[in-house]
């Protein structure tokens, strides 16, 4: 007798899908005056959680990309239009959602230099809070955003992923600056200077930083011409 396929039983269409984003940009924390990481939070207006702080997010639209709804979704609630998008990690528990629908949410993470970050939003439904110091969120974005900062601090190793924090021109100690307040240690500079020239990621542009009462730093740039591991083969969308 032929062998019969096993026909799934039991399951719910119930389902949404939506898509939030843990945003990152580097501020002065004023308790301490060092740069730290910051992300901004929105407050739900409605249930479940409402009155909670949450993740910038919102349901998939049928016609767009999930790179397009995280864009779309920023924009709306923060302001923000990040040139640096990449897709993080789908989270699905059952139980994630209390009530209604199972909900799915793909959850992207951006990077935001500074001064676009003052740009951002900023009334009672949105705020910035030091990532590594927030109150309980809604739903689990409480782990959303620990695996986000574990993603990012991993992801300084061995891509050119600070860049994204600073201009198209940088300090050494610029540059040293971001890798300390992204890793919450400090870093030797000798030792940082003498690895990042060997290893060809970045080149001193000839030129050298303005306006400094003392000697003038180097400026450099990361090098176009040399390939390190960044985004993954898909390559998403960089910019909206």
């Amino acid at each position: 007798m032929a062998a019969q396929l096993e026909q799934p039983t039991d399951i719910s269409t119930d389902v949404a899908l939506a898509v939030s984003t843990v945003i990152f940009a580097l501020r002065i924390d004023p308790k301490t005056g060092l740069t730290t990481l910051w992300i901004p939070l929105v407050k739900r207006i409605r249930e479940p959680h409402e009155g909670q702080w949450a993740l910038p997010g919102g349901p998939l639209h049928c016609e767009e990309s999930l790179a397009d709804s995280a864009a779309r979704t920023l924009k709306r609630s923060t302001g923000l239009t990040p040139k640096y998008l990449e897709q993080l990690y789908a989270f699905g528990a059952v139980d994630r959602s209390p009530g209604g629908s199972r909900v799915v949410s793909v959850v992207y993470w951006a990077l935001v230099q500074s001064d676009e970050a003052e740009r951002a939003v900023s009334d009672d439904n949105v705020e910035w809070h030091v990532a590594d110091d927030l109150p309980t969120l809604a739903f689990d974005h409480n782990t959303i955003v620990e695996y986000a900062l574990w993603r990012l601090r991993n992801k300084m190793e061995y891509s050119r992923v600070a860049h994204a924090f600073l201009g198209e021109t940088f300090t050494l100690a610029q540059l040293r600056e971001v890798y300390e307040a992204v890793l919450r240690k400090p870093v030797d500079p000798a030792n940082f200077r003498r690895q990042m020239l060997a290893s060809r990621a970045i080149v001193d542009t000839g030129r050298r930083l303005t306006g400094t009462s003392h000697r003038p730093p180097r400026l450099y740039r990361y090098n176009s011409d040399f390939t390190m591991a960044d985004q993954g083969p898909l390559t998403p969308t960089r910019s909206h």
